[in-house]
C-alpha cells in the first residue's frame, strides 16, 4: 500500500510542479526547497541508499499552499476527458528500457499509441531524470516555444506523468491530420488551450482540438553544447 501510496503523491507532486511551472516556483509558493522537491521527483535516494518519498507533513503542506482539498496528495488525478491521462498509479521505473529512451521523428510523435513501440527510433539516449518506461525523446523544431525551447534541443516526453494547467506536452492532434505539436497546456473554466511559449508567435494560443491526445508530458530538456564553446584557447609559445 505504502508503495502505491508513493507513486500516487509522486505523480500529483509532478502536476502541481507542472501547474506552477517549475519546483523552484512551487518552493516558493509552498515555502520549501526547490531542489527538495526535485529530488523527490527524480527519486534521488538518500547518502544510505534509502528511496527518497514524499512524508505526510510535506503532502499536507503542499495542499494547504496550493488550495487542494485534505487528502488530494493521495489520490489519483486524472486530466479529465480529451486529453487524457496516464494512471498515476502505474509502475516508474527508474528508467526506461535499457536505461535508453528513443530519439523519434515528429511524424512518429504523431502516430503514438497507449503503449508505444519504435523499433525505428534514430537513436536511443539516457534520459538523465528518473522517468516511465515508454519515455521518448524528441528534438525541438521551428521558433514556436522560444525562448524557453530552442530548435535542436532534446526533450524528454514522459506518457506516465498525468498533464496538469501549465505542462509542457507533446499533443497529437484531433483533426485527422495525426500531426504532433509541442505546447504549453492551459486549462481554465474547464476548457483546454495550447500555448506557445514565443510571445511573437503568429496564434499564441489556440483551444484544443476534441479529440486531441496528450502523447505525454515534457520532464526534461537538453541542449547540444555549440561548436567551439569546449575548445581549448591556444596557448602562447615561448
Amino acid at each position: 500500500m505504502q508503495r502505491n501510496l508513493d507513486r500516487i503523491r509522486l505523480a500529483n507532486l509532478r502536476l502541481l510542479i507542472g501547474e506552477a511551472g517549475s519546483a523552484d516556483a512551487l518552493a516558493r509558493t509552498t515555502g520549501t526547497s526547490g531542489a527538495y522537491l526535485s529530488q523527490i521527483r527524480s527519486g534521488t535516494p538518500y547518502k544510505s541508499g534509502r528511496s527518497r518519498r514524499m512524508g505526510d507533513n510535506l503532502a499536507a503542506k503542499l495542499e494547504r499552499a496550493t488550495g487542494k482539498p485534505l487528502g488530494w496528495m493521495d489520490e489519483p488525478h486524472a486530466a479529465g476527458p480529451g486529453l487524457g491521462a496516464a494512471d498515476p498509479t502505474g509502475d516508474l521505473s527508474p528508467w526506461s528500457s535499457g536505461g535508453l529512451c528513443p530519439l523519434i521523428s515528429w511524424v512518429q510523435a504523431g502516430a503514438w499509441t497507449e503503449a508505444p513501440a519504435f523499433p525505428d527510433a534514430e537513436a536511443r539516449i539516457n534520459c538523465p531524470v528518473r522517468c516511465g518506461p515508454d519515455t521518448f525523446a524528441l528534438r525541438v523544431r521551428g521558433e514556436s516555444m522560444e525562448p524557453q525551447f530552442r530548435e535542436g534541443d532534446l526533450i524528454f516526453v514522459d506518457p506516465a506523468v498525468p498533464p496538469g494547467n501549465r505542462s509542457y506536452v507533446v499533443v497529437r492532434r484531433g483533426d485527422g491530420s495525426g500531426a504532433a505539436t509541442f505546447k504549453q497546456l492551459i486549462e481554465e473554466d474547464g476548457r483546454r488551450y495550447l500555448k506557445a511559449a514565443n510571445p511573437h508567435w503568429p496564434r499564441p494560443i489556440v483551444e484544443a482540438d476534441a479529440d486531441a491526445a496528450v502523447c505525454g508530458v515534457v520532464v526534461f530538456r537538453g541542449s547540444a553544447v555549440p561548436d567551439g564553446v569546449n575548445a581549448r584557447p591556444a596557448q602562447p609559445s615561448g
